[in-house]
């Protein structure tokens, strides 16, 4: 069966019959807090008033268990696989997602590209290459095209990893800072069109930049 065949049969199959591949637990959206929701059961009751942050959450957690409609992939160049969530979301999603993405020539830094989803539970997968080092321009790049990509295709959930501050060297504050102010922004101008951003953060440094800098962002 070719690649874009076994897209089309996963792309079409209940999400009963679609269980039956996965390879461990699966989160759903209505497991993941909204933004508002999270701050007013972990942090002592912080409330956080902004309708838009309904449309936000931060989650710590394995992105390739995330059942939404899309999840971004921090690729490299190649589109070929990698390590950290680039090789985890590979491996999760079967050899077909590698075979698809062979057809792509590649991605250059600021770029994203989409593909089928395969095995994962996430219906697509949106590729993008983040900058080496501290680059904000390039970085906003990212976040935005992805964006772009799931506004134009109709899918109406999404979840990001944090790109470009493993291996890429992209200092973690600075980094959480340009994807925040971008989502914000995008979301302002596209409120009906996404539904849910999701923050999918690994390491505990993490969760703890992005905790202090949602608030400041969505306080008001």
């Amino acid at each position: 069966m070719s690649f874009e065949e076994e897209k089309e049969k996963f792309l079409m199959m209940s999400r009963d019959e679609k269980k039956q591949h996965y390879k461990s637990e699966i989160t759903n959206l209505e497991q993941v807090m909204t933004l508002p929701e999270y701050f007013k059961k972990n942090t002592g009751g912080v409330e956080i008033k902004s309708e838009l942050a309904k449309k936000i959450s931060m989650w710590q957690g394995d992105i390739t268990s995330l059942e939404i409609d899309a999840i971004v992939n921090a690729a490299n160049s190649s589109l070929m696989g990698g390590g950290g969530v680039d090789g985890a979301i590979h491996r999760a999603a079967g050899p077909n997602l590698k075979k698809e993405c062979a057809t792509l020539n590649g991605c250059s830094v600021g770029e994203a590209k989409i593909t089928g989803g395969y095995k994962l539970p996430a219906k697509y997968v949106i590729h993008t290459v983040g900058p080496r080092g501290e680059k904000p321009d390039k970085l906003k790049d990212c976040y935005r095209n992805c964006l772009q990509l799931a506004k134009d295709n109709s899918l109406k959930t999404i979840a990001f990893p944090c790109i470009s501050t493993g291996v890429y060297g992209y200092p973690q504050r600075p980094a959480a800072d340009v994807a925040i102010n971008t989502v914000k922004s995008f979301l302002q101008e596209n409120a009906d069109k996404i539904d849910r951003v999701i923050f999918c953060l690994f390491l505990q440094t993490d969760k703890d930049i992005y905790e202090e800098l949602l608030e400041k962002y969505f306080q008001t």
